[in-house]
Order: structure tokens, then C-alpha cells, then sequence
């Protein structure tokens, strides 16, 4: 199991090493719950993505006008997102999130998922720091409850729905404004549950 940081050096590797093949997997278009995200926002709305992966959804904040910063925690997979994007993408892991009341939205599709379970509040607090009042903050979760390790390697915390929220309320005053369960595949290109969460920062 990996240690009570924010960082699994397997999982960092397996990303490293896979980076071209990661970057092109997947679906072409943007993530499933990215537009309802999106909506929440006035054109021009400076949004971070966490763990951008290949950039899929940064192209697609990016084409409708939003402010990014683009961000991914392996060097390997930030120039692959930069390739397609065509601009920058910042090197950084969640734990070395460092800034206050910067973004109106926070973008976190399918990357903290690896954050081990006695860590995820702490990034939570980052995260809730980080946005300004009123901001809103997505992310999605493996569900399961049982955490552990992947075929390929990868730690994923497999988070209850209850879980989920237990460890948002723990992290700082969250407004939840919703907790979904629903179906999704992943890299292996199987089929789980998954869960999902919106958040506010408060006014």
C-alpha cells in the first residue's frame, strides 16, 4: 500500500512509463460531466484542472473561452497534454497545490482518484483554498470502498459515496451541491461504479 502522502511512486511510474500509450486512449471527446461544470461559470471563468491526463478536457475549456491552468503531476503526460493544447502545461501534484482564493472553478476528472485515503483531505483543504468564495470544485472517485491496486499497478482509494463526503466535510466548509453514483469504464476498459461530486466554496 502506498504511504499516507499524496504521492504513489508506482502510480507516478506507471504514468510516466505509459505516457504516449495513456495519452491516446480513451474516448475523443471531452469527459461526461464536463458541460453541467461548464454551465456553472461566466465566460472567461479561470479554471485548474488537476491531472489533466492527455488533455482532452483542457482543449475543449480552452475552445469555449475559459481561462486554464492546465495542470498534471508527471512530466511525461504534461507534454503529451501540451502537444495537443498547444500551450503550456504545468508540472505539479496535488500535495504542492499552493494557491488562495486564485479560481473560480476547479476541474479534478478521474486523477484523485490516486490520492491514498489519509491524504485526500488535506488536498481537499488545498483545493478549498485555492478557490475563490462562491467557487465550485468537481471531482470523480472509483467507487468501491476498499482501496488498493489495479492490474496495471496504480493506487485508487475506490471511495463509498458516503466516503466521499465524509472526506470532503472533513477537509474544510464544503457546500455540497451534489453526490451522483453512476457507471463508468477506465483504462483497462472495463466497466465499475464510480462516483461523482460537486462543491462549493462558500460566499
Amino acid at each position: 500500500m502506498p504511504d499516507h502522502t499524496a504521492r504513489d511512486q508506482a502510480t507516478l511510474g506507471f504514468y510516466a512509463n505509459e505516457a504516449p500509450v495513456y495519452a491516446a486512449s480513451g474516448p475523443g471527446g471531452a469527459s461526461r460531466h464536463l458541460d453541467s461544470f461548464l454551465q456553472l461559470f461566466a465566460p472567461g471563468a479561470r479554471i485548474l484542472e488537476l491531472g489533466c491526463g492527455g488533455g482532452r478536457d483542457s482543449e475543449e475549456m480552452l475552445a469555449r473561452g475559459f481561462q486554464l491552468d492546465a495542470t498534471d503531476g508527471v512530466p511525461e503526460i504534461a507534454r503529451k497534454a501540451e502537444e495537443r493544447i498547444g500551450r503550456p502545461v504545468r508540472v505539479m501534484r496535488f500535495d504542492e497545490l499552493d494557491g488562495v482564493d486564485e479560481y473560480d472553478g476547479v476541474w479534478a476528472h478521474a486523477s484523485l482518484v490516486h490520492v491514498p485515503r489519509p491524504a485526500l483531505p488535506g488536498v481537499l483543504a488545498l483545493v478549498f483554498r485555492a478557490l475563490r468564495a462562491g467557487g465550485v470544485h468537481f471531482a470523480n472517485f472509483k467507487g468501491g470502498g476498499c482501496e488498493g491496486r489495479d492490474a496495471f499497478g496504480r493506487y485508487f482509494n475506490y471511495l463509498t459515496a458516503d466516503e466521499v463526503s465524509a472526506a470532503y466535510r472533513r477537509s474544510a466548509e464544503w457546500d455540497i451541491q451534489s453526490v451522483t453514483e453512476y457507471l463508468g469504464g477506465g483504462y483497462d476498459g472495463g466497466q465499475g461504479p464510480w462516483v461523482g461530486i460537486t462543491a462549493r466554496k462558500p460566499v
